[in-house]
């Protein structure tokens, strides 16, 4: 049977998913233009389509299967467009989300201009090339009969991911027994479309384009220290091809504004992968912005029905275990179980106590909006945002549903903004110290003697809801606090193994 065609230049095209997003988009969105891997189809976001359209004017580029553009080709077309919508809209950035050779061309991009506000979402990163089985591939090619080039398992793996793990993850979400029967059908469908690819793509097509890779990973290696662009690598744990998680330590060590997620049950094709969500791993990482700077305030996006299903799974143990009950004060002083006392419009402020590592938040932050629709935005310490505080944590991820629940750093213009928004905000005068509090501490409050959030509520008329927890400070005896760990006689060696970038062991033990 003669192979199909598919010829022409490399060119731009919009998802049909993304038409009709126009009224649902949010107000100044920024443009995200897609780099795909080495097969160029363009169609590597197509699980995420409909929501990143929601935040994103999305461009897909396609590079046809026939097409010889050189490296510097690809990287010039892409330059071309991202000046001419960096110009378009000059105070916005412009995103490029590029996978395996596609952030090598983003890379490239940044290098070459670096006074445009980028953002770069680096998905596998083919600068690992020379470390991986694709080099080894690369060679062997060149002495494989045309006909049996498509068998090699490296190959299939690389141009259609982890096929087991895409059905459910494409359709949506999981089988019901009702849909059992069409399971085989969707399955058949879906491999038809994946094998579309094999079939079009010859042997010497592959081969230049992993060309194309080498010549890409080579240029960007020698430049990554003038890669100015804020960045954002996503690595897959069981990445089949490249030593992603390793590659994602060195690009955060060698690019200065570089923050990286690992995640590690994920293959290569991870964005075509279940339960992996473009769009809320940006929000997560604090990296959505639609100005040049960062506005927690202004940039955010309240979570999705699946980002709040989301946290709440995370306490889920915690909340079976400790069932907690939230009880509230209707206007007539009567106490009643459940939110029905709480104001249903802002602006208010909901000052609390901090209990032992602030385990109530779970609760309360997905307990509010669940029951009332009302969402609060918590004032959090600054640590939760820091790039170095990310790298002593066990998780990268650690704090990201934290943003996405709402969580800003905790200051005084932040506060302005979310009372002048009529917004519900969640304030702990004492903070860090409260909630890790020591020994013989429990439910003692550390509040300013002055507190000014007094004032500035007043300013705009807003509600002061006090509010208490009972019960959580009482679950566990401390048995070490930092002064019991001062006396300790290997503490001083302790304090300089865990003192990383500045962050010392006293800013996690709550030392004044």
């Amino acid at each position: 049977m003669a192979r199909r065609k598919d010829g022409g230049s490399p060119r731009w095209f919009s998802p049909l998913e993304c038409g009709g997003a126009g009224g649902e988009r949010v107000s100044g969105a920024p443009t995200l233009l897609y780099l795909p891997g080495i097969d160029g189809i363009g169609l590597g976001l197509i699980r995420h389509h409909e929501k990143l359209a929601k935040m994103f004017e999305l461009w897909c580029l396609h590079i046809p299967v026939e097409d010889r553009t050189s490296f510097e080709g690809l990287v010039e077309l892409v330059e071309t467009t991202v000046k001419s919508e960096s110009s378009r809209a000059s105070d916005r950035p412009v995103y490029l989300v590029g996978e395996s050779v596609g952030a090598c061309i983003a890379l490239a991009v940044a290098v070459r201009n670096p006074d445009i506000d980028l953002v770069l979402i680096l998905v596998n990163p083919g600068t690992s090339f020379h470390k991986s089985q694709l080099q080894t591939l690369s060679a062997f090619l060149n002495f494989v009969p045309e006909p049996l080039h498509l068998t090699t398992p490296q190959l299939l793996t690389f141009l259609t991911g982890n096929f087991m793990k895409m059905p459910s993850t494409v359709v949506g979400r999981g089988f019901s027994p009702e849909e059992d029967n069409t399971l085989s059908e969707i399955t058949s469908s879906l491999l038809s479309s994946l094998m579309f690819l094999v079939d079009i793509l010859t042997k010497e097509s592959i081969i230049w384009k992993l060309k194309i890779l080498k010549t890409a990973a080579s240029f960007v290696n020698s430049r990554l220290h003038a890669v100015k662009a804020q960045t954002l690598v996503l690595a897959s744990g069981n990445d089949e091809l490249l030593p992603s998680s390793q590659e994602a330590e060195k690009l955060r060590d060698a690019i200065e504004k570089c923050r990286t997620r690992l995640f590690r049950d994920n293959g290569h094709k991870i964005l075509l992968e279940a339960e992996f969500d473009l769009a809320t791993t940006i929000k997560g990482a604090g990296y959505y912005r639609r100005s040049r700077k960062t506005d927690f305030v202004s940039d955010y996006l309240p979570p999705t029905p699946d980002e709040l299903q989301q946290a709440i799974n995370r306490d889920r143990i915690l909340n079976f275990i400790t069932d907690p009950v939230l009880l509230s004060t209707l206007p007539d002083g009567k106490i009643v179980r459940g939110l029905a006392g709480l104001p249903r419009e802002g602006p208010a402020v909901l000052v609390g106590y901090h209990m032992l590592l602030g385990l109530e938040l779970g609760p309360m932050v997905t307990g509010v909006p669940s029951s009332t629709g009302v969402h609060i935005r918590g004032l959090a310490h600054p640590f939760m945002f820091d790039k170095n505080s990310e790298q002593i944590m066990p998780d990268s991820a650690h704090f990201d549903l934290h943003r996405i629940m709402g969580a800003v750093p905790v200051t005084g213009s932040n506060f302005y903004k979310l009372l002048a928004d009529k917004e519900f905000v969640l304030l702990y005068p004492g903070g860090a110290r409260e909630a890790l509090h020591r020994k013989g501490e429990e439910y003692k409050l550390f509040w300013p003697d002055q507190p000014e959030f007094v004032r500035m509520a007043s300013r705009f008329g807003a509600a002061i809801i006090p509010f208490g927890v009972v019960g959580e400070d009482d679950i566990c005896d401390l048995l070490l606090d930092y002064n019991d760990l001062q006396k300790l006689p290997f503490y001083d060696m302790l304090d300089k193994v865990l003192t990383r970038d500045g962050l010392k062991l006293r800013v996690v033990v709550s030392k004044d």
